[in-house]
């Protein structure tokens, strides 16, 4: 069980009074440490209704023991370490990090303009200094932590509170010197009897991108379930759970580049009637109040909210769901294809396992990479499934 020092206390997670304790820290704004290793992790707290909660500074898992719940496995192996100290910056101050974003947030010009090929975040950086829009969905649902599961959370996902650590997770974000959780837009779940307050509160939201009567417009960044994408009179609806009646718009050109960048999430979603599709968009207002889609990537996840990429991944995450050994997801961010990553990592128990799916064909280069990042962690267990031998070992329990 977890200690944590507040203030000269030391309490243990399930003590009585550790609410009222995290209640008045709150308020004072002083973080707790976690004791998991001495002199101790600083962490911060979330409030939801009453209840507040310990929640794991940004990019400090690594500081954590392997036996606590905020330990998380080393950035290199995952798309994450490409993208520390140049696109993720954290101020040890404040404990916030600041990200170096390779997409627009705002506008010149009163309608969407197709980008030349290339260069719409309908695909992926090659910059490691900056964080294209799919790697953004990818941190904020790490640092989120729904990378993180245990069959003991069985049926207890929900998008309320996949939203709800979404914009915690944002807090802790800074965007060209102010805070990511200002131009995040996730809606929130609806529900028709308090539909007037619902729209209420998204109009104020919405408000702030409405076109000025000068100089640029200002972009949201939207992050949402995808319903459907259909057919308008000009261009496509994109349809968005939880918002009945307000479509988001995008062209023709958008369009096509999205089918092709993201056929294989498209796909899978299609396939998995259980999997959710995952959209990011940057978008604002035009002077008829219409949400256009400027730039947009997508992610597909399962049930139980967790990111795959390919059907053998899926596999993968389908038999951890089923463990009450907690699991979490690694993420590509903007990693292409080529290069490995750690698919997943056992985490309840002394050595952490990091676990790979090898894809089948996967060239000389690819197999090189890897065993140079096992080489470089001694101190993990590894448990690879190569796909192109068959079928998934049994996982290393």
């Amino acid at each position: 069980m977890r200690r944590f020092r507040i203030g000269s206390e030391v309490y243990e997670e399930g003590a009585p009074d550790l609410q009222a304790a995290l209640a008045n820290a709150y308020a004072r704004t002083e973080r707790p440490l976690c004791l998991c290793r001495e002199p101790g992790c600083p962490m911060y707290i979330a409030r939801i209704g009453d209840l507040h909660l310990i929640k794991r500074m940004p990019l400090s898992g690594g500081g954590h023991d392997p036996f606590c719940d905020s330990y998380e496995s080393p950035y290199e192996l995952s798309g994450l370490g490409a993208l520390m100290g140049s696109a993720i910056q954290l101020d040890p101050q404040s404990g916030l990090a600041a990200l170096k974003l390779d997409f627009r947030l705002s506008k010149t010009g009163s309608r969407a303009a197709s980008a030349p090929a290339g260069e719409s975040s309908a695909s992926v950086t090659g910059d490691p200094r900056r964080m294209s829009l799919r790697g953004l969905l990818h941190y904020l649902w790490h640092e989120a932590e729904l990378t993180v599961w245990t069959s003991r959370w069985a049926g207890k996902r929900h998008w309320w509170n996949v939203r709800w650590h979404l914009l915690e997770a944002a807090g802790q974000m800074t965007v060209r010197g102010g805070p990511l959780a200002d131009i995040l837009f996730v809606p929130e779940p609806f529900r028709s009897e308090n539909k007037e307050a619902i729209e209420q509160r998204r109009n104020a939201v919405l408000g702030t991108a409405l076109p000025p009567k000068s100089g640029p417009r200002k972009l949201l960044v939207l992050v949402g379930e995808v319903k459907e994408i259909m057919p308008a009179r000009s261009g496509r609806k994109l349809v968005v759970r939880h918002l009945p009646g307000f479509p988001f718009v995008i062209d023709d050109a958008l369009h096509r580049r999205l089918q092709a960048r993201f056929e294989k999430e498209l796909s899978l979603w299609g396939a998995d009637s259980s999997s959710h599709l995952i959209v990011i968009a940057t978008f604002g207002l035009n002077a008829a109040g219409l949400a256009i889609v400027e730039e947009v990537a997508l992610m597909v996840v399962s049930e139980n909210w967790i990111p795959f990429e390919t059907v053998p991944e899926k596999r993968l995450v389908d038999a951890l769901a089923r463990l009450r050994e907690k699991s979490v997801k690694g993420l590509r961010y903007d990693l292409q294809t080529d290069q490995p990553i750690a698919n997943a990592l056992l985490q309840d128990r002394q050595q952490p396992t990091a676990l790979f799916v090898v894809p089948a064909g996967a060239d000389e280069a690819f197999e090189a990479s890897l065993q140079e990042m096992l080489a470089n962690r001694p101190e993990m267990g590894a448990w690879t499934w190569r796909v192109g031998d068959g079928e998934m070992p049994p996982l290393p329990l």
